[in-house]
């Protein structure tokens, strides 16, 4: 990569990965539906693209294996042949080389060849020679010749890539030169031939393939470009019979005057943006909220009808520049979502299921960083549906099932935060085994397992070494995963439940906040420290007697008429001495499809704060999710509702 700008290099980055995640999807459409020539065009395109950005910056290993991929998609487009089941299988193990390629790349090292057996998978030696496989003619140039060598990707050197140019648009002539231009070229250049021109460049545009009236044109004007003189009759004649007829020549300016500018296209209206800024300025944002927040309790203590006026319309300029800024970073679920055909394709190919995949909801939209964290959870949910939850095609059909299992991904915005659902209708979860399972691991002791209601011997999969698996597989089964996914989710301030139906399929429920910048909450205290609730699992406030409560398993409860409520006090739970008083006041908090009162001594009301990680020596206590500065300038601890109830 020698003469390329870092700037170049992560450009390229950037859009291969995009072109990457979008490959996995159109490959498995393609492969549900071979015939579909404008799938086929978008997956020979994808190649064609990445070989050839990787051919301008020199990455030969990564130009070799898409141009193997290129080979076999190109002579499938020329009606050559038809793609095998082999070439799928090396076609999305390659976009598994290719993104370690990138990664290398993005990390600084030199890309790792591909094995040369997957470059021989994509082979066509099975298959009939088709037409325009044949020599072209003792005419050809050097780099036309190129074309039937598989991988022969010769840079050509600046001069000649302007006269290329020249050809096209009218070389630079003197005043009073009369240079003729070839009839072939008019003023603008086919997609076809714009293609055949990067072919030049990178390698043929369709493998295997006739070469067609763009690459004889490019061939002839490669000629002419090699000689700096007007093409051979032939070339000229073979380019002019198989081009559209030429437009009007474009006008030579005359001397001194200078050339007529081309007609302006539409304005861009989009930036690309280095991410670090945008977190940049979500902080800065972050302190102008804090800072605002501060304003608005002086307000309330001083009492100053221009002071009250003027926090007033900081106040709505600060919420729209933050729901602005926000906006600014959130992106579609479907960046996420558009890897899973793959994965689920590559699952059940390896276990030798049959799976059809659904999304729905791609495009609601979440904060980047929140989709970039959610990638590896949702890939182990899919991963464990195929695995776990879908059965062998013989089984499902023996049971009355269609062969093919039903995967699907839903996504959808609900408020201040996004719902997403992994759904099968496997085998289902059976309640009995799990707390089996857990008792023999020794995860839970027979007398608290016998207490479970089945919804909560659910959730026993989520315990730190927790597997039901038989034997261990690269898929799952090793004992770890759920537990890792869960505590992923909720770092994410999000919770996950599992909802199941032996037979019928199960469902997890992922919920999460739309962005982590700026949290609502509800502010409380137990004793002197303020704690901070996240306000989207805050039901309701409510106050009852002291002489209301019951007990019920030795913890305390409250009698609701409809349910009992289990409460949690937070003052016990912190290890503060109690406090006796009549009257207690109770948050109600959801939890899952349950609820639970925390008992606090005070409710101070609603607001937005700025979450802060905590110090490392307090990171990993169960209960606490993070830190913020309140309004009246003092540390507020911000708490994990899962883990109050878990140690309640």
């Amino acid at each position: 990569m020698s003469g390329v700008t870092p700037e170049i290099a992560a450009d390229f980055i950037v859009e291969a990965q995009e072109i990457l995640d979008r490959l996995g999807e159109q490959l498995v459409t393609l492969e549900q539906a071979d015939d579909d020539p404008d799938q086929l065009n978008a997956v020979f395109r994808g190649f064609h693209t990445l070989k050839g950005g990787a051919g301008f910056l020199g990455i030969q290993p990564m130009v070799e294996l898409c141009h193997a991929a290129e080979e076999t998609l190109g002579a499938a487009r020329a009606g050559q042949t038809r793609l095998q089941p082999r070439h799928f299988d090396a076609a999305q193990q390659s976009l598994d080389w290719l993104q370690s390629m990138l990664d290398a790349l993005g990390g600084g090292t030199d890309p790792v060849a591909p094995p040369p057996e997957l470059i021989r998978q994509f082979g066509l030696e099975d298959e009939p020679p088709g037409p325009g496989t044949g020599d072209r003619g003792p005419g050809k140039a050097m780099a036309c010749a190129s074309d039937d060598a598989a991988g022969t990707d010769e840079l050509i050197g600046d001069d000649e890539f302007e006269a290329l140019l020249d050809q096209l648009h009218g070389a630079k002539q003197s005043p009073g030169a009369s240079a003729p231009v070839p009839a072939a070229v008019s003023d603008a250049i086919s997609e076809e031939e714009f293609e055949a021109l990067l072919d030049q460049l990178h390698g043929t545009a369709a493998p295997g393939g006739p070469p067609g009236p763009g690459k004889e044109m490019a061939c002839a004007l490669d000629n002419a470009a090699r000689t700096n003189d007007k093409p051979s009759p032939s070339a000229s004649a073979s380019a002019s019979a198989s081009a559209p007829a030429p437009g009007p020549r474009p006008p030579v300016p005359a001397p001194g005057k200078p050339a007529p500018r081309p007609p302006s296209t539409e304005a861009e209206h989009t930036v690309r943006v280095d991410t670090r800024r945008l977190d940049a300025i979500v902080n800065l944002i972050g302190e102008l909220v804090l800072t605002r927040n501060r304003l608005k309790t002086l307000r309330t203590r001083l009492k100053d009808e221009e002071l009250d006026r003027a926090v007033g319309s900081l106040d709505v300029a600060t919420a729209r520049l933050q729901s602005a800024v926000m906006r600014t970073r959130m992106q579609p679920v479907g960046k996420v979502f558009s890897r899973f055909p793959k994965v689920a394709r590559d699952v059940a190919r390896s276990l030798h299921k049959e799976v059809d995949l659904e999304l729905v909801g791609a495009e609601t939209e979440l904060d980047r960083n929140l989709v970039e964290a959610l990638a590896d959870p949702l890939v182990h949910l899919v991963r464990n549906a195929i695995d776990h939850g879908i059965e062998p095609p013989d089984l499902r059909e023996a049971s009355g099932k269609p062969r093919a299992g039903r995967v699907r991904l839903v996504a959808q915005q609900e408020g201040d935060h996004v719902g997403i659902e992994i759904q099968d209708d496997g085998a289902g979860i059976d309640p009995e085994r799990l707390r089996a399972k857990a008792r023999e691991k020794g995860l839970i002791d027979s007398e608290a397992a016998s207490r479970l209601s089945p919804e909560e011997c659910l959730h026993l999969v989520f315990l730190p070494g927790f597997s039901t698996k038989a034997e261990v597989t690269d898929i799952s089964g090793r004992g770890v995963g759920m537990d890792v996914v869960q505590s992923r989710i909720r770092e994410l301030s999000g919770q996950i439940q599992i909802h199941s139906e032996p037979g019928r399929g199960s469902r997890f429920s992922i919920r999460v906040p739309l962005t982590l910048a700026i949290l609502p909450t509800l502010l409380v205290q137990a004793g002197e420290p303020v704690y901070a609730l996240p306000l989207a699992r805050v039901l309701e406030v409510l106050h009852a007697p002291q002489a209301a409560l019951g007990w019920f398993d030795g913890r305390a409860v409250l009698d609701r008429r409809s349910h009992t409520l289990p409460l949690v006090d937070l003052r016990a739970w912190l290890g503060v001495a109690p406090e006796a008083t009549p009257l207690l006041t109770i948050v109600v908090l959801q939890q899952g499809d349950s609820r639970f009162g925390l008992i606090v001594d005070q409710v101070r009301g609603r607001e937005e704060v700025v979450i802060k990680p905590l110090p490392r020596s307090l990171r990993g206590l169960p209960g606490y999710a993070g830190a913020t500065l309140i309004g009246d300038g003092r540390l507020a601890l911000i708490l994990d509702v899962d883990g109050l109830r878990g140690d309640g």
